[in-house]
């Protein structure tokens, strides 16, 4: 049995199926990537003169670090079914390109909290953000019951989504895509502006800008799909 490359993003070249191959290398490059964050961070030095050496649990930095870790993982598993479920060329160039991208993150901030000496679990979901700023972004009325952050696909909805195929699949995981982006928009944003340690601030305003074009560009996919937006989270 062969497996070939995935799709070259924006090149329109057919991706193979091969998903449950590609989704089982993502994870075990995931994992390589928790290790390679913490010596990496050690390597480069992670803080600010001003800023403590060591975040604690409850500060900016590690409570960013652990829940956007979770928000990630949920986009990976998204992206990981449009690969094996996908035919269409784009959504499966995006997918691998989001997969990607944000198994790489995730490698970093959990190395992060590995080097602070913190579990990557633990902590009330967002409570690193203030109530104005959760205000401000449109989060203070969400439901996070069920640990659900804002943006993230339900249990029902994620169970309707393998149940889809062709462009009914296609036009669902975009929607759902765009809101998940949309839901961890003011998460980054809070974090670049209040994070203590310069590679967060980094990491969450490049996470803040990239997922914004992503954004701009899934809008304009599912338009051409023929599929509208779900409501903002």
């Amino acid at each position: 049995m062969t497996t070939e490359s995935p799709a070259v993003p924006g090149t329109g070249t057919p991706a193979p199926r091969g998903g449950g191959l590609r989704a089982a290398l993502l994870a075990v490059i995931a994992v390589a990537l928790v290790l390679l964050g913490g010596g990496l961070a050690v390597a480069l030095g992670i803080g600010d003169d001003d800023a403590p050496a060591t975040p604690g649990a409850d500060s900016v930095d590690a409570g960013f670090s652990r829940d956007m870790s979770i928000h990630h993982d949920q986009g990976v598993e998204m992206a990981n079914l449009a690969l094996d479920r996908s035919t269409d060329p784009a959504v499966r160039g995006l997918a691998f390109d989001i997969a990607e991208t944000q198994n790489n993150q995730v490698g970093r901030m959990r190395g992060w909290l590995s080097l602070w000496g913190l579990t990557p679990t633990g902590g009330e979901r967002m409570a690193w953000m203030d109530d104005a700023a959760m205000a401000g972004h449109d989060m203070s009325g969400h439901d996070m019951s069920g640990g659900l952050m804002p943006g993230m696909a339900t249990e029902e909805e994620l169970a309707e989504l393998r149940e889809l195929s062709g462009t009914d699949f296609d036009v669902q995981f975009l929607r759902l895509m765009i809101r998940h982006h949309e839901g961890g928009a003011g998460m980054a944003q809070y974090a670049a502006e209040h994070a203590g340690q310069d590679v967060v601030r980094s990491l969450a305003r490049s996470i803040e800008e990239s997922q914004a074009a992503e954004t701009s560009l899934m809008t304009d996919m599912l338009a051409a799909r023929g599929g509208t937006p779900l409501p903002p989270p």
